[in-house]
């Protein structure tokens, strides 16, 4: 009787005008490869935020997608109330 930990970023997405990445990171338990049990966590980041504690696959994703525009655009939206 073997368990394991697996931890992964099984979601990745983009969304809406200012380009948020969500990342979904599930959490398994597994007994000799079958799973017992399962969990989520769910995180974002917006333009401008820091990225570099991301895993690679974000980082790159990020560093495609939040240009400096994304990033102005973002921080102007902020500020209309």
């Amino acid at each position: 009787m073997a368990l394991e930990k697996v931890i992964s970023e099984d979601k990745i997405e983009i969304v809406g005008v200012h380009k948020t990445v969500q990342i979904r990171t599930c959490t398994q338990v597994l007994e000799d490869g079958v799973e017992l049990s399962s969990g989520y966590h769910r995180h974002v980041v917006v333009a401008g935020d820091d990225y570099s504690n991301e895993s690679t696959e974000v980082q790159a994703i990020c560093a495609a997608v939040h240009t400096d525009a994304v990033i102005a655009a973002y921080q102007a939206s902020l500020t209309e109330v």
